[in-house]
């Protein structure tokens, strides 16, 4: 996992698409991309400095920078950087960790 110069605010999280997760073609047929099913498992490349609570303090995040995450399936936004495609995600559209 390379290096990326985006830093997410607050409790936004930067999301790498899973490599596990590429497209499948079953019997033949090409599926077109706007028709495929989006990914849901995520590496977390980024984390933000966290929530802000009503006092002023800041919450960490539950998730760090390496882990395999599980995401709502439309939530969040896709930016493109560097020919790489990214999702950046709240804190709270991430489901859970995996492992």
């Amino acid at each position: 996992m390379a290096k990326v110069k985006i830093r997410p605010l607050g409790d936004r999280v930067l999301l790498e698409i899973e490599e596990g997760a590429a497209e499948q073609i079953k019997g033949g047929i090409v599926i077109p991309d706007s028709a495929k099913e989006k990914p849901q498992e995520y590496v977390v490349v980024a984390v933000g400095t966290g929530k802000t609570d009503d006092k002023g303090k800041k919450i960490a995040l539950d998730v760090k920078v390496g882990d395999l995450v599980l995401t709502s399936k439309y939530g969040g936004t896709e930016v493109k950087y560097n020919d790489k495609e990214y999702k950046i995600v709240s804190a709270d559209d991430i489901l859970a960790i995996i492992g």
